[in-house]
């Protein structure tokens, strides 16, 4: 009776450790070097006057990748950004995007391009904010609105191809730490 009790208890915590593992796919805890993997994009490459930087770090709790910078609207701009390619990632079975975030307590945005965002200037957005201690959000996928009438309403997980964390559409000083993004 006690053999077959302890492989019942085996099996349910091998079990909870499959289904718990199906349940995030971590694209990037900044651990090692990322500086190949993101790209660091201002409003410059259309014109703007938004200037800022991207490094990657630590600290005593958490390793991170940093935005840092001033967003200004002037000449049509309004933007900073760090990006990844996601086109060669099986995305499929996830219903939205978790990242750990800390900042200067502003509003950033997670952008999304798909295959069907074609020119520069369409995405799809869903906004966060990143406060002064590290904490989780989760933006589900329906959360996403695109960025002009052009792009579908909705966007499959499956179809995206980029994301990008933004400092976005006002004129402020942008502090954004990320120390994990990933689906859920």
């Amino acid at each position: 009776m006690y053999k077959l009790l302890y492989a019942s208890i085996i099996f349910i915590n091998l079990t909870l450790i499959v289904n718990a593992g199906a349940e995030t796919m971590i694209l990037d805890d900044f651990k090692s070097d990322r500086q190949s993997q993101w790209n660091y994009i201002s409003d410059q490459v259309m014109g703007g006057v938004s200037e800022g930087n991207l490094l990657f770090d630590h600290d005593q709790q958490e390793h991170y990748a940093q935005l840092t910078g001033q967003v200004s609207t002037k000449n049509n701009g309004g933007f900073i950004q760090f990006r990844t390619d996601l086109k060669k990632m099986d995305k499929n079975s996830y219903q939205g995007i978790y990242a750990k975030v800390k900042g200067n307590n502003q509003k950033y945005y997670i952008h999304l391009r798909t295959k069907g965002t074609i020119l520069p200037w369409q995405y799809y957005q869903s906004e966060f904010i990143a406060d002064n201690e590290w904490h989780i959000v989760k933006l589900p996928i329906e959360s996403f609105t695109p960025s002009s009438k052009w792009l579908k309403s909705r966007i499959g997980v499956k179809n995206i191809r980029s994301l990008g964390m933004v400092a976005f559409g006002r004129d402020h000083n942008a502090d954004l730490r990320v120390s994990e993004i990933g689906f859920y």
